[in-house]
């Protein structure tokens, strides 16, 4: 074994951390009979030459010596291995050529290498198949099914294994190659897809039935039976029959030492997720199954609303989960489902309950079908209301976080109680934008801890979340406060306190006219030449504008502005002269000449100020539809002028909008806490577009 490996100049090859010379000693340890020395060297692998999916060409260097492991039955761990040169090998190029010119080509090109030097040995998986180690015979059928250069006889194969095979996962692994080798060939699924029905007609099993519909779901949705939910329920409700191991808060897990590697970690963490649970297997068939399903959403919350209410505590952490994930990415009618979800923060399980409250927090108002829930676990949880992080500020428990997005004035008083703390909450100012006039009596705590923030260099980490709060508030009556901060502040990261103390000023308006004075010298200090950005200067006139009204003061600020290479400096000076109406035409011009530019955002920003300082659309128009079109995040800021002024062709796309299913900001296995936030206040400008009384431009 490992013939030829010092033959190779490893020191001459790259991994993710510089030379590959550390290489050798890797594949060496790959075979050690030391567990902790194999996980080690697997987890090395898996960080420096294959990291986050890259091929290197230590990677393509690796694949005869990691085939050679695989091929000895007296390396332990081998699955390990099977699953490394999976990934390897099994990344699908798009069919576009790349041009040699690229500098995406030498990646592609060691993609392609690496698929083709692992399918030319990927004969050594088929022994693999009916190995006495459950490990290979789990990893085998999925690297077969991706990397074998004949698959007729892998499916052959897997049929035949799936018989003879005793272990309910190893069956599963093999169901899904199946699912593999119909997507990636697509002349054998027909086959494939005739295969899994039958086996969804087996009456033993549920969870084999289960797989099958998972895998159908995933390469031949059209061919789901039309009574799938009722028929996965009752498969569900089968597999809720088999006995439940008690929730593990009757036997604590010993403490030990976290594993040294990631993978370990991984591991211990799965380890953790699943220990008390019914089948954890579940989880990732149902998820295969959501995936299939797609838009259909009703379907999909009929498949978690029988989740939520099964007596297993695993199968309804992982319904939490798949709800947030479709609530990001799909809208649908989920008050029945966002009720269940609110259930589950009275269940004793800590982790069911606080990843309930951890959901409801990303859904702001959609959670209101459980505020009454969450307004309980608040109430008898007062030791929740705040999370303490090691090395970082506190911040507002999930439950108390999730009521107040959801706008309750139920959260208000539990917010003043934490205003009382010697630290408050970090993020308890960002939380009053959605509970309006109800959070009104926070404003004297807020004012009265913002002027007790010292003036030095945490000013900007302390005085910014209850500047926020109070914007949010427009509690004019802390001007005094907000302008002490604005005086006082610090040459470190000046300008961004200084930014945030201009939003309040801006959002109090007239109301704070003792503020005028310090506007004006700031707007002296900031000009052209100054060292402050463009962005500063725009903001100041903005603020100026909205307490003062005097366009002369500003206008030439802000066209001085648009003039900046400061991208975000141009688009401050837009939305400025937006606000200024008509009594900003005089920068129609530049305005005009920014519907050019070269960032998306900075043509948006220019053409709605264009359109509000000229009253037409005629220039904007075009712009802006083309950027709804082809930019999404756009479409808010848009529509939200089409609330103001209706133009020709924008009903078609604010009804477009309305009749679309998915989420205009949904990014497939993507994460973001406010996209449910920012896309249902979409939707509620185009209903507002669409149905208010309002001028036609």
């Amino acid at each position: 074994m490992f013939g030829g490996i010092h033959e190779v100049d490893w020191a001459a090859l790259g991994h993710a951390y510089g030379p590959a010379d550390d290489v050798p000693q890797m594949l060496y340890a790959l075979a050690s009979a030391d567990p902790d020395d194999r996980e080690t060297a697997l987890d090395g692998m898996y960080g420096a030459v294959h990291h986050q999916g890259d091929v290197y060409d230590s990677t393509l260097a690796c694949i005869p010596f990691l085939l050679e492991l695989v091929a000895n039955p007296t390396v332990q761990d081998r699955g390990g291995i099977v699953e490394l040169l999976t990934s390897i090998g099994g990344i699908d190029l798009d069919d576009d050529e790349l041009d040699p010119e690229d500098e995406e080509f030498e990646y592609a090109a060691n993609y392609a290498m690496a698929a083709s030097a692992v399918t030319a040995g990927a004969d050594v998986f088929l022994a693999l198949l009916g190995a006495e180690d459950r490990g290979l015979r789990l990893a085998a059928p999925l690297a077969l099914a991706t990397l074998h250069s004949d698959p007729e006889l892998v499916l052959a194969l897997l049929r035949e294994r799936l018989g003879a095979e005793p272990d309910e996962e190893v069956r599963f692994a093999c169901v899904e190659a199946g699912g593999r080798i119909a997507l990636r060939h697509r002349r054998l699924a027909p086959e494939v897809v005739e295969w899994l029905l039958g086996l969804t007609r087996v009456p033993s099993c549920p969870g084999l039935r289960l797989a099958a519909l998972a895998q159908l779901a995933r390469c031949a949705p059209d061919a789901l039976p039309a009574d799938v939910v009722p028929g996965v329920t009752g498969l569900l409700r089968e597999l809720r029959a088999e006995p439940v191991t008690a929730s593990p808060l009757a036997e604590p897990v010993p403490e030990r030492p976290p594993a040294p590697t990631l993978l370990g970690r991984l591991r211990e963490a799965h380890e953790a997720d699943t220990v008390g649970r019914g089948a954890p297997w579940t989880a990732d068939l149902l998820r295969t199954l959501h995936s299939g399903l797609g838009d259909r959403v009703d379907d999909r919350i009929a498949l978690l609303v029988d989740q939520l209410c099964s007596p297993d505590w695993g199968q309804r952490i992982d319904a939490v989960r798949m709800s947030s994930g479709l609530l990001r990415t799909w809208r649908g009618a989920y008050g029945e489902l966002v009720s269940l979800i609110g259930e589950q923060l009275a269940d004793p399980e800590k982790r069911l309950s606080d990843a309930a409250a951890d959901t409801l927090g990303e859904l702001f108002a959609l959670a209101a079908p459980a505020a009454d829930a969450l307004a309980d676990r608040v109430a008898a949880d007062p030791e929740s209301w705040v999370r303490h992080w090691q090395g970082g500020p506190p911040t507002l428990g999930s439950a108390v976080s999730a009521l107040a997005r959801a706008g309750d004035r139920r959260a208000v008083p539990v917010l003043a109680r934490t205003l009382d703390l010697p630290e408050p909450p970090h993020d308890l100012g960002y939380a009053l934008d959605h509970l309006g006039p109800a959070a009104a009596p926070l404003a004297p705590a807020l004012r009265r801890r913002l002027g007790e923030v010292d003036l030095d260099e945490r000013l900007f980490d302390r005085a910014g979340p209850l500047m926020y709060g109070l914007t949010a508030l427009r509690a004019a009556e802390a001007a005094p406060e907000v302008l002490r901060v604005l005086r006082g502040a610090p040459d470190y990261r000046r300008e961004w306190v200084a930014e945030s103390a201009l939003r309040a000023l801006t959002a109090f308006g007239p109301a704070a006219a003792d503020a005028i004075p310090d506007l004006r010298a700031l707007l002296r200090s900031v000009g052209v030449g100054s060292g402050f950005s463009a962005s500063l200067a725009a903001r100041t006139a903005g603020a100026l504008w909205a307490v003062e009204g005097d366009a002369g003061a500003v206008l030439p600020v802000l066209c001085a502005a648009l003039s900046e290479a400061d991208s975000g400096g141009r688009r401050s000076a837009a939305t400025a002269l937006g606000a200024l109406g008509p009594a900003g035409e005089k920068a129609a011009p530049a305005l005009r000449e920014l519907l050019g530019a070269a960032e998306p955002w900075t043509r948006v920003d220019a053409a709605i100020a264009l359109w509000r300082v000229t009253g037409d659309p005629g220039r904007a128009w075009p712009v802006l539809l083309k950027s709804w079109e082809q930019l999404p995040a756009t479409r808010a800021a848009i529509a939200q002028r089409l609330t103001e002024m209706s133009v020709e062709g924008a009903e078609r796309i604010l009804r477009e909008e309305l009749y679309s299913v998915r989420r205009h900001n949904a990014i497939d296995g993507g994460y973001g806490s406010h996209d449910i936030f920012t896309d249902e206040k979409l939707l509620a400008l185009c209903r507002r577009a669409l149905t208010r009384e309002r001028p036609r431009a």
